[in-house]
């Protein structure tokens, strides 16, 4: 059986799943983890179950037309393992290994080539879509259903099953040099990193605030061959090296995920796992996103029994706002490490409404990714942070805990075209409505 013929296969007994569900709500188990924020009473993965874990598979790599066609559940580790020996990358690359192309898609993955490439969906070209009543339909950006295509994005899975991607690959060399330049107040680095991102002088832009007057730029180049290259996948903590270190090196592979191990830093939830000889000893089974994940959804249960759980979110805040974002977030925030990634948007998305476009008012945007901050005082801190977001002119990714109200949600994110996309798609309904599904989780 060839390639292509497997993966029709595959397809097919997805399709025939989704069809014979006869307009019950069901869900889609993609495999592997889900890199949504676990939840007490979590009630996203609800109704019956669609099976779609065996389409994990690189299908082409294009290399004469710097594309590649894949199935959602391949991974980002899985799928770069096989470009990176041919020379390119995808234009943006999770910073988790577990998340898959279909979860960058439907979510809104972003890193630090965002900068110049937006966010994964900006780099896909065509959608494979098994829609709600199990048929099988081609969306793209150019040609076949282009409105359809945009609202894909962002749509977390509430409009059918992603079955194939086609998408643009990047030029990549086999290592990367980092460079770290540091700042003392926010004024100046926020100075620096648009400029930066004006000249486009370096490969990879991003950037950590260890404290409100502690910012380290994290420059990064490909180069084809390093003098030395850094190991952070068990004893040392990446994050913890650009407080110390002027510039290192790393392999491709791991640039790409410099932040897996730690989940960023919610290890430090677990004070041991900070600790370098109990992440020797047990670091195999206890570290990397994947287990971290794996853990937290055993241990969800015992999370009834915290007052609420760690705030993990990303906002995206407009440029023009970001100093003000800085003041806000010292003041009733005070949460460090803080992870700062710039992200251009190429043009507007349909699945937002156009006067709140407009409102945020701009083409930068600086994702500030929140990971692990206590939420047990007298003040619901995930509520006042999404609040703060909306009176900067912002946005929060709705991977985490939220709270709109139906009417808040619905004026950031645009009714009409969702339903328009939902009669298109789902017409019988049996994957959940966006807000009902992640619009208020708590």
């Amino acid at each position: 059986m060839s390639n292509t013929q497997a993966h029709q296969s595959r397809v097919r007994s997805v399709a025939a799943q989704v069809a014979a569900l006869g307009g019950d709500r069901a869900y889609i188990a993609k495999g592997g983890q889900h890199h949504v924020v676990p939840m007490p009473g979590d009630e996203r993965f609800s109704g019956r179950r669609v099976d779609a874990s065996a389409l994990n598979n690189l299908l082409e790599i294009d290399a004469a037309n710097s594309r590649c066609i894949a199935e959602p559940g391949i991974t980002f580790e899985a799928l770069i393992q096989q470009t990176i020996p041919q020379g390119f990358l995808p234009a943006v690359v999770p910073e988790l290994k577990g998340i898959t192309t279909g979860g960058a898609v439907a979510g809104c993955s972003v890193e630090s080539m965002s900068y110049r490439y937006g966010g994964f969906h900006d780099s896909c070209e065509s959608y494979e879509l098994i829609d709600g009543t199990g048929e099988v339909r081609r969306l793209s950006k150019a040609d076949d259903d282009p409105f359809l295509f945009e609202m894909i994005h962002a749509s977390y899975g509430t409009l059918g099953v992603l079955s194939e991607i086609t998408f643009k690959l990047v030029p990549a060399k086999p290592f990367v040099h980092m460079t770290y330049e540091r700042f003392d107040s926010p004024e100046r680095f926020f100075e620096e990193l648009v400029r930066l991102c004006d000249t486009g002088d370096h490969d990879f832009i991003d950037a950590i605030a260890h404290g409100p007057n502690d910012f380290v730029l994290v420059l990064g180049d490909f180069e084809d061959a390093a003098p030395y290259t850094s190991d952070y996948t068990r004893s040392h903590a990446f994050y913890r090296s650009t407080a110390e270190r002027d510039e290192d090196h790393l392999t491709t592979f791991d640039y790409c995920f410099r932040y897996d191990t730690d989940a960023h830093w919610m290890t430090n939830t677990v004070p041991p796992l900070k600790w370098p000889w109990v992440r020797s000893l047990v670091g195999r089974w206890f570290l990397g996103s994947t287990n971290l994940i794996k853990w937290s959804n055993r241990l969800a249960p015992m999370m009834k029994l915290k007052k609420r759980p760690e705030v993990v979110a990303d906002v995206f805040i407009p440029a023009r706002r970001f100093l003000d974002f800085c003041k806000v977030y010292e003041n009733d925030f005070n949460f460090y490490p803080l992870w700062i990634v710039p992200y251009r948007v190429p043009g507007t998305y349909p699945w937002l409404t156009p006067d709140y476009f407009a409102w945020m008012g701009d083409e930068l945007f600086i994702d500030c990714a929140v990971y692990g901050m206590r939420n047990n005082g007298p003040a619901d801190k995930s509520h006042e942070l999404e609040q703060a977001t909306y009176d900067l002119d912002g946005m929060k990714a709705l991977i985490g805990r939220n709270h709109y109200t139906r009417e808040r949600f619905w004026e950031i994110y645009n009714k009409q075209n969702y339903d328009t996309a939902k009669a298109a798609l789902d017409p019988n309904g049996v994957f959940a409505n966006l807000y009902d599904k992640l619009g208020n989780t708590g």
